[in-house]
């Protein structure tokens, strides 16, 4: 992956932050694969770029899942991730996402709230509709903002964050996500992918105090350019 594609899918960055536009396949952080995490690839491309004699700090602030692309933050100082941390569990980053599905949604709009239960050894959560041993409450709201051919695209508002909460919610209505075969989809994509991008992040700036707004082109594919692309939920004033 070269410097140019890296520098081109950098949607902020300033001297404590950095939002990258992850693709599907890319890992985050290191895992037991081996495989190369975006945070070294982006501490690589700051280290030459900048022409940094040490290494470089880089903090994983939150992680989406390997086959989901879009918006990730990364902490470029020490003060900024902790601060960033916290956020995150004060529910103060604001994430929105696109999903593609085959099956229409029961309501246009809807409100989920289930009780969501990890199981470890198969790395898959299990949605269930009442409060189980174990298990955690997961909510989130969509709407349908589009329809092509043969499916749907519904912006996803997390209002809580657990483990692949929207691949398993959306599942439990009847709704997998295309290529997501462990959530219920009957085939997979050909690059491995899913179609969950996360599409935008809102927030309050942890050091500078001003509001970051990203927004985050999806994949380039022909199933992504088939649905008005155009349509974003901008901040309210």
């Amino acid at each position: 992956m070269d410097d140019s594609f890296v520098d081109n899918h950098i949607l902020f960055e300033d001297n404590h932050i950095i939002i990258f536009n992850k693709q599907p396949s890319q890992i985050v952080q290191g895992d037991k694969t081996g495989d190369s995490p975006l945070s070294d690839l982006l501490k690589s491309f700051i280290k030459e770029r900048d022409y940094k004699p040490g290494n470089v700090f880089l903090g994983v602030v939150h992680r989406i899942d390997r086959p989901v692309s879009g918006a990730v933050i990364f902490a470029k100082t020490s003060k900024a991730l902790a601060r960033l941390n916290e956020m995150i569990k004060d529910g103060q980053i604001h994430k929105t996402y696109w999903a593609v599905i085959k099956n229409r949604p029961p309501e246009e709009n809807g409100h989920l709230i289930h009780y969501l239960k990890k199981n470890e050894e198969k790395n898959k959560s299990v949605a269930y509709d009442k409060e189980v041993p174990g298990s955690r409450k997961a909510e989130l709201t969509y709407r349908l903002i589009g329809q092509s051919q043969n499916y749907f695209l519904l912006e996803v508002n997390l209002l809580t964050g657990r483990h692949h909460q929207i691949r398993t919610q959306l599942s439990k209505i009847g709704c997998p996500i295309k290529g997501d075969l462990k959530y219920g989809f009957d085939r997979p994509n050909q690059n491995g992918s899913i179609h969950l991008h996360a599409r935008q992040i809102e927030f309050v700036h942890p050091v500078s105090k001003e509001k970051i707004f990203v927004v985050a082109d999806p994949p380039d594919d022909k199933l992504w350019t088939s649905f008005n692309l155009q349509q974003k939920t901008r901040p309210e004033d």
